[in-house]
């Protein structure tokens, strides 16, 4: 049971970077896009350095929602994992102590 507690925590903290770094990448695109469409005196000369720096933390950010998409999937596939793994326990506890049902349909 602590374990699956400490994987739902993990996995709500990878859900919640991704989110952040969605945020951070929206903000960026749209700040970038309020500068070129809808300022008049956008410096279209801006310094190379300012260039390179928001490419960088544009990959950047794209490449860590990647890495946290696929660790939640791992987190995801581990809290499946315990899951069945509990739910097997307890039928083998009910059928031990009800003995093993017959599933009848409807």
């Amino acid at each position: 049971m602590a374990e699956i507690i400490r994987i739902q925590r993990d996995a709500r903290s990878v859900r919640r970077a991704v989110w952040l770094m969605a945020i951070l990448i929206t903000l960026a695109a749209f700040g970038y896009g309020y500068g070129m469409a809808l300022v008049n005196n956008f410096p279209y000369n801006i310094p190379q350095f300012i260039i390179n720096t928001f490419c960088v933390l544009v990959v950047s950010w794209l490449v860590s929602i990647l890495a946290f998409a696929g660790l939640g999937m791992v987190y995801r596939w581990k809290l499946d994992r315990r899951r069945e793994e509990c739910r097997q326990i307890v039928t083998r506890l009910l059928e031990s102590r009800l003995g093993k049902t017959v599933n009848t349909p409807l």
